[in-house]
């Protein structure tokens, strides 16, 4: 029953070409008629030339022309409608395929971060390329062939009876064999293939994980040992695929022997009653086409059983990521921020990963607009989950977070990001052209609005020695690119977005010394004017904050400026001693404070 539920839910995927698809149903409907009807009329062809020559008296071409002419016009609507579905089957398969694949595009980059730290993007990828490409092949089969195939073996077959109920027994009997030794293999074998696609996955997952780390398997000659891995993988992959296969090559061998089995007894069958006076010899003819007929639909139906079971795996994996629910949308009838002053306040705010461990234990604090704010405190303390709230990549469990007096959960979500500019402490860079990844922020930028921006960030002077200048392209995660040139466009792209509240999650820690001196003086002139966030690493970075926030087990233990903190002996000035191993505590551009 799993099985076909997934199947009626990939034929809801048709959404807006539900109506074609419709047509496309009632136009096999047709088919499966004229196919049916073909040999019925053949059949009465046979009898009345048959009987014309057991009783010496030629046929009129009145009697025959009526049966003539319906058999041919049956025969050419056959071959016509056949094109035709099948050219509308190709190109509603096609589209749907590419529009289910946007949309399950469009639905993960919603999904919220916790998702995303749990899944490998190789797995994910996968899921919806197979999941994409499974709809394609079952919507292209159902609406060229197989809904033509059930609709004759299900409705068209049983009124056989009504012609020769001895005879439309017998291919009965084939169809009740065939449903019984399918039922059987699915059973078999569906417990089986659910670990196949388990170990297709695995095989995914390794294969990019070992092609996102090029670097370090050569580096630390793991090549024959990821080899290995794979290898093994394909191995333990194939040994559960093995067995699939060779009950469904069982089915298909069955099907084809009690389909010949049924021939052989339907000619048989038919001259015994022939001879008893129960059957013609056209019924005979005509029910031997039938079983033809028979033979390859049900070879169809198999095939599409087989492939059909095979997908149902990666079905079910597509369909539960586009089950899961983002843990982070919009609020029916959200308004839009606007452009925001940049007030923002931290009300008794509470959030954890797990529902176990606080990751922020009840934090309160407010920010005047313009003002710089500076978070240290221990790894694990805080600090990025705080600023991961501001932006929504969590909501809160408990608390609320304003701007501008605003509940940024009663917002729209993408005028509240449009508000605020992150540079991260990876710089995650797409690989593309550098102009394309500093326009993330702002798509309509000028070329003026570009340069200012980079010159701003430090990044205009090793742009210029780039061969295309901003329009290199940069590799995969900006890897043809030095980390500390990969950062400051990460900086250049956040300042091009020109946001009234700015994060800076370690901006400068890929930096050396004298581009960092140099890019703060930068960033303060930036910072101007806008609220920020700062995730300091070193000194140099908070030294000018209005106010340093200090984390320590989720919770806020101290709160003031460097001096203060410095000079009322607490937890900030134990971090800051122990950096500074022992030395006195000064405004140096290399003191460390963690981050």
């Amino acid at each position: 029953m799993l099985t076909f539920r997934l199947y009626l839910r990939v034929l809801r995927q048709l959404g807006p070409e539900a109506r074609l698809g419709v047509l496309l149903a009632v136009a096999n409907v047709g088919l499966a008629i004229a196919q049916f009807a073909e040999p019925l009329l053949f059949g009465r062809i046979i009898d009345l030339l048959s009987h014309a020559q057991a009783t010496g008296v030629a046929p009129s071409w009145g009697e025959l022309a009526p049966l003539i002419s319906v058999w041919v016009l049956f025969g050419l609507f056959t071959i016509g409608g056949g094109v035709l579905v099948a050219l509308h089957a190709d190109r509603i398969a096609h589209r749907r395929r590419l529009a289910v694949m946007a949309n399950f595009f469009e639905h993960v980059l919603t999904l919220p971060l916790s998702f995303h730290a749990a899944t490998h993007s190789g797995r994910v990828l996968k899921v919806m390329l197979d999941g994409a490409g499974g709809m394609q092949g079952l919507l292209l089969s159902f609406f060229r062939e197989h809904f033509a195939s059930f609709v004759t073996l299900v409705v068209l077959l049983p009124l056989s009876l009504f012609i020769n109920w001895r005879l439309g027994g017998l291919l009965l009997l084939l169809l009740l064999v065939f449903t019984l030794l399918t039922a059987g293999v699915l059973r078999k074998t569906e417990t089986m293939q659910g670990s196949v696609e388990r170990y297709n996955s695995s095989l995914a997952e390794h294969a990019s994980d070992a092609l996102g780390n090029v670097p370090v398997i050569q580096s630390f000659t793991r090549i024959e040992h990821e080899t290995r891995a794979m290898r093994s993988l394909t191995d333990q992959l194939l040994s559960a695929q093995i067995p699939v296969l060779s009950w469904w090559a069982v089915a298909a061998v069955a099907t084809r022997a009690s389909a010949t089995l049924t021939i052989l007894g339907i000619f048989l069958l038919g001259t015994y009653l022939n001879l008893k006076g129960l059957a013609t010899v056209g019924q005979i003819v005509a029910f031997m086409s039938l079983a033809t007929m028979l033979i390859a639909k049900m070879e169809q139906v198999v095939t599409f059983i087989n492939t059909l079971f095979l997908q149902v795996p990666k079905l079910r994996e597509f369909f539960d990521v586009l089950d899961t629910t983002p843990a982070v949308r919009d609020a029916p009838g959200a308004p839009d921020l606007g452009r925001a002053v940049g007030e923002v306040t931290f009300d008794s705010v509470s959030f954890s990963y797990d529902g176990k461990r606080p990751a922020v234990a009840d934090v309160s604090f407010s920010v005047r607009p313009g003002e710089t704010v500076a978070l240290v405190g221990a790894t694990g303390s805080g600090k990025s989950t705080t600023l991961a709230l501001l932006h929504r990549a969590f909501d809160p469990q408990s608390g609320r977070i304003t701007i501008d007096g605003h509940d940024i959960r009663n917002v729209s979500l993408t005028s509240l990001r449009r508000n605020i500019g992150v540079v991260f402490q990876e710089p995650m860079l797409f690989a593309r052209e550098i102009d394309e990844n500093l326009k993330v922020g702002k798509p309509d930028a000028t070329d003026a609005e570009i340069q200012l921006a980079l010159e701003r960030a430090q990044a205009s002077e090793f742009i210029k020695r780039l061969p295309a200048g901003v329009d290199t392209m940069v590799g995969e995660r900006g890897r043809s690119l030095s980390g500390g040139e990969r950062q400051r466009i990460s900086i250049a792209r956040a300042l091009l977005k020109d946001p009234p509240i700015l994060i800076l999650d370690e901006a400068t820690s890929a930096l050396d010394a004298t581009t960092e001196q140099k890019l703060q003086l930068a960033l303060e002139e930036v910072m101007a004017g806008r609220t920020t966030f700062v995730i300091a690493h070193r000194l140099a970075t908070i030294r000018s904050a209005d106010r340093i926030l200090v984390f320590d087990q989720a919770r806020i233990v101290e709160s003031g400026t460097f001096d203060e903190l410095v000079a009322k002996g607490g937890r900030f000035a134990t971090l800051a001693k122990a950096q500074f191993i022992d030395q006195p505590v000064r405004p140096a551009q290399d003191a460390i404070v963690t981050g």
